[in-house]
């Protein structure tokens, strides 16, 4: 996944129905002599609004807890959509415009406190490793320049075949990916993890070797391919980015059908399109183990 130079402004199109991070703040400093508990928080994908209907479809969300020994204050980290999952799956076809306009952005949110209920109820809420004042001081830059580089939300894994080993053409970018490189950052400051089993959920395409296309310029611009252009503007028709659960869903299905019964897919990537030519079984949503991470450096002592 490409990095970037900086983020760039959202355009005022853009619009959430629920706004991203409402009560975040800045990452404090920490003391160095501090020991900060660091917990693994896993719920539903909209909880707040369905309870566990998407916790039966193993659709989670996932963010990480920190709680400061000296002070006794939580805090929840966590890496999410700036105007929703629909935005950023699926793009806007706008009136007068060529080219499908894309929400995608996503970010870091960091605020004071953890909500215990939201976490355990239907979730996870575990301590997964303890760390210092100075590895979370050190940990705080590096989520900055991570959220200031990685700024754009992919839905979707492609990968050629279910198999284990199989080849990823293209790897999501979304929450839990957010929380495993955080997790792997704490660990090459020292940091040592409880053995525990950790899933997260993956939403994987599956396609032989996807075809490069072209970036908006070259397949929308005035020099642009134009029956290309129909072509994806014709297969995102019908997935308007809505903000409900249900529509999403809605749209979903559509998607399916639309890769099943054509074989076709057109991915949007790091600003570029490329055609997936589609093979069984299409999609699948999984909710696999991914191990806790082992560091490049030796514990601190903690």
């Amino acid at each position: 996944h490409r990095r970037f130079d900086y983020r760039p402004k959202t355009d005022p199109y853009c619009q959430a129905r629920y706004t991203f991070c409402p009560t975040g703040s800045a990452i404090p400093l920490m003391k160095e002599k501090d020991v900060i508990e660091v917990y693994r928080l896993q719920a539903p994908v909209w909880e707040f609004k369905y309870g566990d209907l998407l916790g039966h479809l193993k659709i989670m969300h996932d963010a990480v807890g920190f709680r400061s020994s000296l002070t006794g204050k939580n805090y929840t980290m966590e890496w999410y959509e700036l105007f929703q999952l629909g935005n950023c799956t699926f793009p806007h076809l706008r009136p007068g415009m060529d080219a499908p306009f894309w929400c995608n952005q996503g970010a870091a949110c960091f605020y004071e406190g953890i909500d215990d209920a939201h976490w355990k109820e239907n979730g996870t809420l575990v301590l997964v490793t303890t760390i210092s004042g100075t590895m979370f001081n050190e940990m705080a830059k590096w989520v900055k320049y991570d959220n200031e580089t990685g700024i754009y939300y992919e839905t979707w894994t492609v990968q050629a075949n279910p198999d284990k080993q199989s080849i990823v053409w293209f790897d999501s970018y979304e929450c839990s990916k957010f929380i495993l490189r955080t997790y792997q950052k704490l660990a090459d400051l020292g940091a040592v993890f409880n053995k525990i089993q950790t899933n997260y959920t993956s939403i994987i395409l599956f396609s032989g070797e996807p075809i490069y296309l072209g970036n908006e310029t070259s397949i929308f611009g005035p020099l642009g391919n134009k029956t290309l252009a129909a072509a994806i503007r014709d297969f995102y028709y019908p997935f308007k980015p809505h903000q409900t659960i249900r529509e999403f869903f809605v749209d979903l299905l559509k998607i399916i059908d639309r890769v099943i019964l054509n074989h076709q897919f057109y991915l949007f990537y790091n600003l570029e399109y490329w055609f997936l030519p589609m093979k069984s079984p299409y999609l699948k949503i999984i909710y696999e183990e991914v191990p806790l991470p082992h560091g490049s450096k030796t514990s601190f002592g903690l």
